[in-house]
């Protein structure tokens, strides 16, 4: 089995950002900053959460949460729209109340929209963008490949999928409910699965030699976890991300490449 280590490629990425940070703060004095507008508490919020807070102290990058009931998020969203001092504005989803996340992404002013989540961002969203740095780094060819996206969140599979057709490449969407998930899986060269649901992809729902990319995040039995199901990782024909350090530490430093651009065009 090739493992893609999304870890490995993190450690130059967050070498290389914290030399520019360092470069905006001596040359502009400017200290790029992230904030995290949060409406709920659970073990993945907070511990996401706490790896942003984590990277961003290690790179010199502040980082702020900002508990908030849900009612006040958008009070709280606009106050940091006009605080010249934020450069990065994120809504941690989900939030308390579902049908109110358009409302609250889309009123991040889109110059601070580091999580690409808005009608008009000016970014690309962390996860797509980790998640294709993860296959160029391992010099995976997505050209004339089969590739399958489960998963049609806002998040991940949605503005993946979008992202691979602007690149001009082919791509079948589904989701944990499509009718015949296997079928489709089975097809895949590329399969990327995002849909939260532990267990959902197993081992005979995947090509032999695949590529595989678990970027689904729930938690069960108090741990996080992915979309592979535990036998998937009995199998030692396929190109895949590991348990831990896949897809998380590339969206980590994805999200903090948005930061560190929206402050150096502040400075211009």
């Amino acid at each position: 089995m090739r493992i893609l280590n999304g870890s490995d490629l993190a450690g130059f990425i967050k070498e290389r950002q914290a030399h520019q940070v360092r470069g905006l703060i001596q040359a502009h004095h400017i200290t790029p900053h992230l904030a995290i507008v949060q409406t709920v508490h659970t073990p993945v919020i907070d511990t996401y959460v706490g790896l942003k807070q984590k990277y961003g102290a290690d790179i010199q990058v502040t980082v702020t949460p900002h508990v908030v009931d849900q009612a006040d998020a958008l009070a709280t969203i606009q106050k940091l729209n006009a605080d010249p001092a934020v450069h990065g504005i994120i809504v941690q989803l989900p939030v308390a109340d579902p049908a109110q996340t358009d409302q609250l992404v889309n009123a991040v002013d889109p110059a601070k929209d580091v999580d690409g989540l808005g009608q008009d961002p000016a970014f690309d969203p962390a996860t797509p963008t980790a998640i294709n740095w993860l296959l160029a780094g391992y010099n995976v060819e997505l050209r004339q490949k089969n590739i399958v996206v489960v998963g049609q969140g806002r998040l991940v599979g949605a503005p993946l999928a979008k992202l691979f057709r602007d690149s001009g490449l082919s791509v079948k969407t589904a989701d944990a409910s499509t009718e015949d998930l296997a079928a489709l899986t089975r097809q895949a060269d590329i399969l990327i699965t995002a849909t939260g649901k532990p267990g959902l992809i197993t081992s005979d729902m995947i090509k032999p030699n695949a590529v595989v990319v678990d970027a689904g995040v729930a938690t069960d039995a108090g741990k996080i976890v992915g979309d592979l199901a535990a036998d998937v990782r009995e199998r030692n024909d396929l190109i895949m991300t590991p348990q831990k350090g896949g897809v998380g530490p590339l969206t980590v430093c994805s999200l903090f490449e948005n930061v560190i651009e929206a402050a150096r065009r502040s400075v211009r």
